[in-house]
């Protein structure tokens, strides 16, 4: 309508002098709205809660950030009947945890045997899938060998346009959201993952960052995100202590499953990712290891936390410790940096949560405990449910707890532990919540749920 007028004011031929003060009192007002207008897009873009990786867009499983204490909205209570916007069956099996962005969830599946990988779309206002994309076929997978993992843990990664998606050594993807076209792919970055693969890839600036834990290779590697060209290849530097161990079959000592984390520390961006028998710091741009420390377990699966100035590293299997280290310093810091060791009902699989200086940690044997961040002392431990595996959420000031039998305790941050509420969906949780806008996104081993404070009935 501003256009309208103003084309109308330019065939008056602006005669006189107070057509051309209306005319400019036009423009400016037209240009108070466009400014207004990207001021509103602005803080719409802003007030975004998308999911775009493992543990949300601050990867420390928080759905808000730091300091932002505003209530979106995001229930406490639900059931197979009760706040489920929608649900939708995802076929054959995948532990990966959804992401969310522009309207859509994306996350991953493989057949049973680990023959054929895929990688699925799901709408994510309707729930109806969108793309079902075979990726990546194996004629001769390995047996994983154990009854936790499958062949389609590790998560997705997206940003606007692409999404990337990644099985281990059975390959890796870059995806247009738009078509699910396949924009590169490669099938030749190896390790014998042994046990299945897990561990999930990372963004920074124009890298995708994977992680490659096997029982014959051991190294994290940056592709070049636009064209999955490799940039840089960097082994572990572990001291192996495995002698007398069989390590190419059957064997663990040299394994991973954790995800890195990328953290600003000191102004500077830091890759840190938890190996078997060690955990680093590289430089995420050039790969170089800055420093590490030592431990005797394996088979680490949480993802680091860096809070309140102090790096947290889950150990692996065996003595599974929670460790605490003071960054910074060259080479092996395992004297000098670490702060504080936690070993008792520290979770082997689920990653920690950090809320206002305590840390929260949920076992495999159903215990959930709360340290004292600052110092590792215990401040209280209980049982709350069946083994836990998928890792704990933060959202309106609750911690959402997901445990292997389907069951939800929902509880209030502090020194005391208080359940606000336990809700039951029919299947158990593998995989790590996802949330977005007031929704939480919700993989059990069957299907997917939207859930949200809704009268909208549910899409079987």
């Amino acid at each position: 309508m501003i256009d309208m007028l103003s084309q109308s004011y330019q065939r008056d031929a602006l005669s006189s002098k107070r057509e051309r003060s209306i005319l400019g009192k036009f423009r400016r007002i037209r240009l108070l709205s466009f400014f207004s207008l990207c001021a509103l897009c602005f803080l719409a873009l802003s007030v975004r809660a998308d999911w775009p990786q493992l543990r949300g867009p601050y990867g420390n499983g928080h759905v808000s950030a730091e300091n932002d204490s505003n209530v979106i909205g995001f229930p406490l209570h639900w059931s197979e009947t009760e706040n489920v916007k929608w649900k939708t069956q995802i076929p054959d099996r995948g532990w990966s945890t959804p992401v969310v962005m522009d309207g859509q969830v994306w996350l991953t599946t493989a057949t049973e045997d680990g023959h054929d990988f895929f990688a699925i779309c799901v709408d994510a206002e309707t729930g109806k899938i969108q793309f079902a994309k075979k990726l990546f076929h194996s004629d001769n997978p390995e047996p994983l060998g154990n009854p936790v993992n499958c062949y389609a843990t590790p998560s997705p990664v997206i940003e606007p346009g692409r999404v990337y998606i990644h099985f281990g050594s059975y390959g890796t993807a870059c995806l247009d959201t738009k078509t699910a076209k396949v924009l590169w792919q490669r099938t030749d970055l190896r390790c014998r993952h042994y046990r299945g693969p897990s561990s999930s890839p990372v963004l920074y600036q124009n890298l995708l960052i994977l992680t490659f834990d096997g029982i014959d290779l051991q190294y994290v590697t940056a592709l070049e995100k636009n064209t999955g060209k490799t940039v840089w290849k960097t082994d572990r530097s572990a001291v192996w202590n495995d002698a007398g161990v069989r390590v190419t079959a059957p064997g663990d000592q040299r394994k991973g499953h954790s995800t890195p984390l990328i953290a600003m520390i000191d102004g500077k961006a830091l890759l840190l990712s938890s190996g078997a028998k060690s955990a680093y710091c590289y430089e995420p741009l050039t790969g170089k290891e800055l420093w590490k420390i030592h431990y005797p377990d394996f088979s680490p699966a949480p993802v680091p936390l860096y809070e309140g100035g102090l790096v947290y590293f889950v150990s692996g299997v065996g003595k599974t410790e929670l460790i605490a280290v003071k960054p910074g310093g060259e080479g092996d810091v395992t004297d000098s940096n670490i702060v504080w060791r936690l070993r008792p009902h520290v979770g082997r699989f689920s990653s920690p949560i950090y809320v206002d200086g305590l840390i929260y940690t949920a076992a495999e044997e159903s215990f959930v405990s709360c340290i004292d961040a600052t110092n590792g002392q215990p401040v209280w431990t209980e049982r709350l449910g069946g083994r836990f595996y998928a890792s704990p959420i933060y959202a309106d000031g609750h911690l959402y707890f997901f445990d292997e039998d389907g069951m939800t305790k929902v509880l209030k941050p502090g020194r005391t532990c208080e359940v606000l509420a336990t809700n039951t969906l029919a299947d158990g949780f593998m995989s790590s919540p996802a949330a977005s806008g007031k929704a939480f996104y919700l993989r059990t081993t069957s299907s997917l749920y939207r859930i949200e404070d809704s009268t909208t009935k549910v899409n079987q």
